[in-house]
């Protein structure tokens, strides 16, 4: 069957939708929005499914990819949440002027960005995005703001929720910290950049007024 896209559901519909995506509606009251729209074959839930993500399908980098070297790594959080998982990813290449050889892979340095997820946690989508700034050279990182909670649960609408039971300063500054713990890192040359998605796109802003260096 032929994945449905954005340019086959109404302009309400994907309203509705972007109002569940990002915590304004619940699902329940996005659900009862769609049944309106639901026709023969098409319910409520099977729009919900047809509207939701599939990351199997939008993944761009594997993990296996022999470019890339990716790792789960911690970092400790002092003004954040206390310490705070991550999935960080280097390029798989020798560094500068050294001899190409297993040894010498990924010892880098390289320039940097920190990946700062959505309002649902370090989804397989956050992470295809840290695959794919390595696989372009950089040291990526991107920290798991659910960390205190369990981590991201393996679904993006339980991952909502346990996002807003997270400390909204203490999660920024989970976000914050890991700029300056990547800048230190011996992987990085010192230059470290931010990118955020939704939620997070606050995150990436606030970054320059916290700390002009």
């Amino acid at each position: 069957m032929t994945r449905l896209t954005a340019k086959d559901f109404s302009p309400e519909l994907l309203q509705l939708y972007d109002g569940y995506a990002h915590g304004r509606i619940s699902k329940r009251e996005f659900l009862d929005g769609a049944a309106r729209f639901a026709v023969a074959g098409m319910t409520a839930p099977a729009i919900l499914a047809a509207m939701s993500p599939d990351y199997a399908l939008a993944q761009q980098v594997e993990f296996t990819d022999p470019e890339i070297l990716p790792e789960y790594v911690t970092y400790d959080s002092p003004e954040g949440t206390g310490e705070v998982r991550a999935y960080m990813v280097r390029p798989a290449t020798p560094k500068e002027g050294a001899q190409p050889g297993p040894e010498d892979a990924g010892n880098g340095p390289f320039p940097a960005v920190v990946v700062v997820h959505e309002n649902r946690g370090l989804n397989p989508y956050i992470e295809d995005v840290a695959r794919r700034l390595a696989k372009a050279g950089f040291l990526a990182l991107a920290p798991d703001g659910l960390t205190s909670v369990g981590g991201y649960p393996g679904n993006d609408e339980e991952g909502r929720e346990l996002q807003s039971q997270v400390d909204a300063t203490k999660l920024m500054n989970d976000f914050l910290r890991a700029v300056d713990w990547l800048r230190g890192h011996d992987l990085s040359t010192g230059n470290v950049g931010i990118v955020g998605f939704c939620y997070a796109a606050g995150s990436a802003t606030r970054r320059p007024w916290r700390s002009p260096s």
